[in-house]
């Protein structure tokens, strides 16, 4: 996948595009049904199709002391894009300069003479410019002026969604923060996952044994606190079960949310490796223990429960 960050360096190759246009976190099944829209008209009319979205978030920007919400962070997002065959992305930086620009600014300046966009796929709901004064029939009037196509998907849902929501990165947030770790992954058509490089922790883990990689969450929204049957993606492809704790490790007294993860039958270090946790199935929520023989006992069953857990979506 082609990616570029830079307005003044966009190539050959990502002009005259049919983009999809939004933040894409999550890239779940409503943004994914942005893409194959952007690609099935470009297809008809012999462009490419491509991505344009923004990092920072827009919220990080606006609420910088928001607490961490991000389901994909702006690594995983282009991992995410480029896992569905995305040709190229235009990875807009979200500024103050680029939050204050108004909305015509915004499409003549940068989609029309920059990008020089043929056609733009957003949803229903997309905002643009200034206080976010434009929207799609902003967007449409400016299409008939400047020379391009629009099309605006409504909402998309199915029965993996709650009653009468739509495919949604907000629902999504809501689902792993509740613990229906089955309802996110149905929407993000794909196990919800934190990427990371493992940590050498205080390694009591080994001295109980169950030895753990331990990763920090970082901008990741911290989902329900508690125990999750995984599967870990290694760096070079392999794929371990496990099971594994996000939480603050209350029995012994630690402050800050963590993730560490037990895989099974595994022998290898993994400290300074990259890791993807991919979580599926909340197994019960974080709680205090009287000791270490009730926290290993506990431990114990926990990792049966992950391994049947495991075995059976295999």
């Amino acid at each position: 996948m082609l990616t570029v960050d830079r307005l003044d360096a966009i190539p050959p190759a990502l002009q005259g595009a049919v983009l999809a246009v939004g933040n894409f976190d999550g890239v779940h099944r409503g943004h994914q049904s942005l893409i194959e829209t952007a690609e099935a008209i470009a297809g008809e009319m012999g462009a490419i199709a491509g991505v344009l979205t923004f990092e920072p978030h827009p919220r990080a920007v606006f609420n910088p002391d928001t607490p961490p919400f991000r389901l994909t962070p702006d690594a995983d997002k282009l991992r995410e894009l480029d896992a569905l065959g995305v040709a190229g992305t235009v990875v807009l930086p979200f500024d103050a300069d680029l939050a204050a620009m108004r909305a015509e600014d915004f499409v003549i300046d940068l989609l029309v003479r920059r990008l020089r966009m043929v056609h733009i796929v957003v949803g229903f709901d997309f905002c643009f410019g200034k206080s976010r004064s434009g929207d799609v029939a902003l967007l449409r009037y400016m299409g008939e002026m400047e020379g391009f196509g629009v099309t605006v998907l409504d909402p998309v849902g199915d029965s993996d969604c709650v009653p009468g929501e739509s495919f949604s990165s907000s629902a999504i947030r809501k689902a792993l923060q509740t613990g229906d770790v089955a309802l996110a992954n149905a929407q993000l058509g794909r196990p919800w996952s934190v990427t990371g490089t493992v940590l050498r922790g205080d390694q009591r883990g080994r001295t109980i044994g169950f030895p753990t990689a331990n990763i920090a969450l970082g901008d990741y929204l911290r989902p329900a606190l508690g125990v999750y049957a995984v599967r870990v993606v290694l760096d070079d492809g392999r794929v371990v079960p496990g099971v594994a704790n996000i939480g603050r490790r209350p029995t012994f007294g630690k402050p800050d949310e963590n993730l560490e993860v037990h895989l099974f039958d595994f022998a290898e270090d993994l400290y300074g490796r990259r890791i993807e946790v991919r979580l599926l199935a909340f197994i019960r929520p974080e709680r205090k223990f009287d000791g270490l023989e009730a926290l290993k006992a506990q431990i114990a069953a926990d990792s049966a429960e992950a391994r049947r857990i495991t075995a059976a979506s295999a």
